[in-house]
């Protein structure tokens, strides 16, 4: 089986502002990207011999203009809930949040937390978030964080950067943290974050179409011996299974200059059918 981590439940483009569509269109390079979500297709490019299980999620940030409710991730799993685990999102700069968290895992009994630190403009690091962080912990909900760049101007750097993730780490030690996209172009930071602490992963959604960065990042992650802190995922829309899939299995064919040099196929391949499940704490 595989297991992606990393797939949206949204509506496009009601969940999203006009700057928001607008300034996607560098998500890809200037390729537009179809933000549209259909389960249907999701699973039309899943090779035809493998069963998938996708953990989904919207995402709330207020400064960047995407605000998915979680009713509608909610009614998202339901197409096929043995198949599908939903999470929940909160924005920690708009009142409210600790009640639309708690309504997430206690009425729609969404599984775990996706946060879009710096796209919302917040540190996950920043003491006022305990709250959440506790509320985790006592859960045993695993958090998912976007790391790494944005096409969105106004979202802060500052507030994406893996290396804020081990001072929660060390506060809560008993969380389950997914650093999302290993923490791209601070992939080094992700690394050596995923290593120190038992609970904490990082997924490789959305870099199979910057193929150099990603081969010299799976070298990186060989090289600190963490292949089994990363989790596949794919990102969906905005990419695929297959495409994910068959990215990576091209690596070492397009990149690797010697024998020396290659990536561990027997590790990438044990990556995209990791457990990621039993890893979270979400298989029953």
């Amino acid at each position: 089986m595989i297991v992606d981590v990393h797939s949206h439940a949204w509506k496009y483009p009601e969940h999203f502002s006009p700057d928001f569509i607008e300034q996607s269109q560098r998500a890809r390079a200037g390729v537009e990207v179809d933000l549209s979500v259909r389960y249907e297709e999701y699973l039309k490019t899943v090779p035809k011999d493998e069963e998938v299980h996708t953990i989904v999620f919207g995402g709330k940030a207020k400064l960047s203009g995407i605000w998915v409710d979680d009713e509608s991730v909610a009614e998202y799993v339901k197409q096929k809930p043995d198949s599908l685990t939903g999470f929940l999102s909160v924005d920690p700069t708009v009142d409210g949040w600790q009640d639309e968290m708690r309504f997430g895992c206690e009425e729609l009994e969404l599984k775990g937390i996706k946060l879009l630190s710096m796209y919302a403009g917040f540190r996950p690091d920043d003491s006022k978030l305990d709250e959440l962080w506790q509320y985790a912990t006592d859960h045993q909900l695993p958090v998912l964080l976007h790391t790494g760049t944005t096409f969105i101007s106004q979202a802060p750097l500052e507030c994406t950067l893996p290396r804020h993730l081990d001072a929660v780490a060390i506060r809560f030690p008993e969380v389950k943290i997914i650093m999302a996209h290993l923490g791209h172009p601070y992939e080094g930071e992700a690394i050596v974050v995923a290593r120190k602490h038992e609970n904490v992963y990082t997924d490789i959604s959305a870099l199979h179409y910057r193929p150099h960065q990603l081969y010299h990042s799976l070298m990186l992650v060989q090289e600190y011996g963490i292949w089994d802190k990363v989790l596949f995922g794919t990102d969906y829309p905005f990419t695929t299974v297959n495409a994910t899939i068959d990215g990576l299995h091209r690596l070492n064919d397009d990149f690797a200059p010697s024998q020396a040099a290659r990536l561990n196929e027997e590790a990438i391949d044990k990556m995209i059918h990791r457990d990621s499940l039993s890893l979270l704490g979400l298989r029953s």
